[in-house]
């Protein structure tokens, strides 16, 4: 894997992680204001509702770097160490699809949410925002599920220590 790709990826899950821990921080902070004082934090849920997809979205190109998604091999455990390659370039083929076709169709409702300016209910920040934040996440995970793709079919180590 290209050191500028695991970096970028490490960069993004440290993001993610501050992200997920602001977000719990808030969602602490207005559960103990409603509970003590009556007085949540306005708008909590939107927050929570972003904080937490822009922080899955930043850690999913770690997660791919690494071979962190489940793998079902029961039907394969005997197959040979080519096959699985095969299968596992295929695996990442599929998700870089997938991945990206999101990180696309994300940028594409940003730029039209924008357009129609539309706003949260709440707190009236503006919803392109949440979209806009979720695409580099998308595409970093597709860059390096096709990376991955490649070091798959020549045979090159993944991941050590994990599923090739």
């Amino acid at each position: 894997m290209p050191v500028f790709l695991r970096r970028l990826a490490v960069l993004f899950a440290i993001a993610g992680c501050l992200v997920a821990c602001a977000t719990a921080l808030t969602t602490v902070t207005s559960v103990t204001g409603r509970a003590t004082m009556s007085a949540p934090i306005q708008g909590d849920v939107e927050l929570t509702q972003l904080g937490i997809a822009l922080a899955i979205a930043l850690c999913l190109p770690w997660a791919q770097l690494r071979g962190s998604n489940i793998i079902v091999d029961f039907f394969t455990q005997a197959a040979r160490e080519r096959t699985l390659r095969w299968l596992d370039a295929l695996g990442a083929f599929l998700l870089a699809l997938m991945v990206g076709v999101l990180a696309w169709r994300t940028a594409a409702g940003a730029l039209a949410v924008h357009e129609a300016q539309e706003t949260t209910m709440i707190l009236g920040l503006p919803m392109w925002w949440s979209y806009a934040v979720l695409a580099p996440g998308f595409a970093l995970t597709a860059v390096i599920a096709l990376v991955q793709v490649v070091l798959h079919l020549t045979g090159r180590e993944i991941h050590p220590g994990a599923h090739s």
